[in-house]
């Protein structure tokens, strides 16, 4: 969101477009509704509803570890052993990639349970849990004091980094998406309209690379995380363009999430 935040191109960009900001579940369902025109959805929220054309160019991807999509379990307790999972209720998505992932460790009928992100409260309530965004990074920070209060061996398992191994391919979280006909922006089967936004938004995205250290600094004043997590995070966990491997990753997780019914079928279209 670079251009659209800072100078010099902010201003011309607010000509054409009215930001929201709210979460990424919320986006898929403005994006559904008519309510919006463009909107950073989760993938999963791609296969309820088809209409919806990806934007090429940019993504939220990793392609190693990501650090900020954690399964926690008590280290006695084996993958294919575990009986319940309490699961940030903040992205569909992920829960669909640990659905996937639990298939293949022997365990594909453990229930999950919507909680709050609270990892004290999560394990009470379950035998792991699944963390995302500031929360997971926060617990990966706090790992140390909280085996010192609580005496519990845990293990972190990074989301990304378990389907990379297992698939040889992408974590891809969200895409930018269009509806199909917006409300205020053409339809965007035209060629002028597509165009233009695909180049706003790539534009954006490489400025926004051009300036991590404004960002960081930004975000260490916002976050209570340290500087130095939050730079690396921006620079070697998430990978932001949407490269042929990308949409290989992506095409696995929809194959997979319709074979094993946790998705319905989804035939992706750029």
């Amino acid at each position: 969101m670079w251009d659209f935040e800072h100078p010099p191109l902010d201003a011309s960009l607010a000509l054409r477009y009215q930001i929201e900001r709210t979460t990424p579940a919320e986006c898929a369902a403005r994006l559904a509704s008519g309510q919006a025109d463009i909107g950073l959805v989760p993938i999963a929220s791609l296969a309820n509803n088809p209409t919806l054309r990806i934007l090429p160019g940019c993504t939220i991807a990793s392609k190693r570890r990501v650090r900020s999509l954690l399964l926690v379990r008590r280290a006695a307790q084996p993958l294919s052993a575990l009986r319940s999972v309490a699961a940030d209720t903040a992205s569909r998505t992920t829960v669909a990639y640990a659905r996937i992932l639990f298939h293949r460790w022997s365990n594909p009928s453990v229930p999950f349970l919507p909680l709050a992100a609270d990892l004290d409260r999560m394990l009470a309530c379950a035998d792991a849990a699944i963390l995302i965004g500031d929360p997971a990074l926060l617990a990966l920070e706090e790992r140390e004091n909280r085996f010192a209060r609580t005496g519990e061996q845990l293990l972190y398992h990074d989301l990304a980094e378990e389907w990379t191994t297992l698939t040889s391919l992408p974590f891809i979280s969200a895409v930018w998406a269009v509806a199909a006909l917006g409300p205020s922006v053409p339809d965007p089967l035209v060629p002028f309209a597509l165009d233009q936004i695909v180049t706003d938004f790539i534009q954006s995205r490489d400025n926004g690379l051009q300036n991590i250290d404004t960002l960081v600094a930004e975000w260490s004043a916002r976050l209570p995380i340290p500087a130095s997590t939050i730079r690396s995070y921006l620079t070697e966990n998430i990978h932001y363009i949407l490269d042929d491997e990308c949409i290989a990753g992506m095409k696995a997780f929809f194959r997979d999430a319709a074979a094993l019914g946790i998705l319905p079928e989804y035939e992706m279209s750029l």
